[in-house]
């Protein structure tokens, strides 16, 4: 069984030679994926922005104002934009085996620097999606905020946490069982109906709650909701159960691929 070299006592030239793999990869990734797509990196913005104007569309109709705040956008964003992060994460870097699989055969180039330079550049992507959009709201209805940074960044920082955890285990279950992935596209499709996106926690009923409770996304949009609505202190948000829920998959995931990439890497 073939042992990965600690990265706690890597040589200088090794560092060096995992950030020219990891910048390598990322470059491959932005050319591969947005250099060749008509508009590039604006439909990265363009697509999370017609989801949330249709949400905020449809429900103005139906209420006059929305259970936070005067702003649709502003409320359905702050949701949205949160469980955006998550999937793409959790998407993205559960394909990070096969979309590296040919530069995966040089042997300066490992299974873990595939984990980090998709994480590192999709991160670097919705963080800036989610800035600015969140920006552009803000400033396109003159919305008078009072921003509670250390709320928002870490609502923003778990997500992204939460993304990558899931997403090392995803990686090893999409290339050892194909379905999967299809499976996960299914899944993730109705997690906006109970994570908070368009329905506040605190106005579900009590039989959903104590259900719901157990999405950790739930936690994620009240958390980055408390950051722009000085007055919403919800109650319900658990840290401890959104760091168990990134560290078990996790932790699980890059096991698997520790002792499974090269049987991975050869079917």
């Amino acid at each position: 069984m073939s042992r990965l070299p600690d990265p706690a006592v890597r040589t200088p030239s090794v560092a060096v030679s995992a950030f020219r793999a990891i910048s390598a990869l990322m470059l491959r990734e932005m050319s591969t994926r947005y250099g060749r797509t008509p508009g590039g990196y604006i439909w990265a913005i363009l697509e999370p922005l017609g989801m949330i104007v249709l949400l905020s569309f449809a429900f103005s109709l139906m209420a006059r104002v929305p259970s936070l705040g005067t702003s649709f956008l502003l409320f359905k964003a702050t949701g949205f934009l949160v469980l955006q992060i998550f999937t793409v994460l959790g998407g993205q870097i559960g394909n990070a085996l096969s979309f590296s699989k040919p530069l995966l055969r040089y042997p300066r180039v490992t299974w873990g620097d595939a984990l980090l330079a998709r994480f590192i550049l999709n991160t670097l992507v919705v963080f800036t999606v989610t800035a600015l959009i969140l920006t552009g709201i803000i400033i396109f209805e003159g919305l008078d905020v009072i921003l509670r940074w250390g709320a928002i960044l870490s609502a923003i920082g778990l997500a992204a946490a939460l993304g990558l955890g899931v997403g090392c285990l995803n990686c090893f279950l999409f290339s050892r069982f194909p379905v999967w992935q299809q499976l996960w596209s299914i899944a993730t499709r109705p997690l906006f109906l109970i994570s908070g996106v368009i329905i506040l926690y605190d106005d579900m009923p009590s039989l959903a709650q104590s259900i719901l409770w157990y999405n950790p996304i739930l936690h994620l949009t009240g958390l980055m909701r408390m950051g722009f609505y000085p007055m919403y202190r919800p109650d319900y948000i658990s840290l401890v159960f959104v760091g168990f829920c990134t560290l078990v998959p996790m932790a699980l995931g890059l096991l698997l691929l520790r002792r499974h990439h090269r049987a991975l890497l050869n079917r």
